[in-house]
């Protein structure tokens, strides 16, 4: 299972987002969990792609008009992705990733 940080501003962003948008964001999780887990790419529907302009920040849609920013830390476990989450909430977020 990967392992996971939520960087300030992130945790600042999802407080905001209304209850029904967090939980549409922890299901996405959910499944961005489990295609790291199987290792054969991220599922079309999260569109995990890199963020042109930010070297090693990746977005994930969890919503039409959803986003997440990530990039990857160094492993604290052996074999084990670690995910830093950098921001959520609308489309905006690229702006600032």
């Amino acid at each position: 299972m990967p392992t996971y940080e939520k960087l300030p501003r992130f945790q600042k962003d999802y407080d905001q987002l209304p209850p029904e948008d967090q939980e549409r964001f922890k299901q996405a999780v959910a499944r961005f969990i489990e295609d790291i887990e199987r290792g054969a790419g991220f599922r079309t529907g999260l569109r995990v792609r890199g963020i042109q302009g930010a070297l090693g920040v990746f977005e994930m849609t969890w919503a039409p008009n959803g986003r997440a920013t990530f990039e990857y830390g160094a492993q604290l476990h052996e074999g084990h992705v670690h995910v830093r989450w950098r921001r959520v909430s609308t489309h905006a977020v690229l702006e600032k990733p």
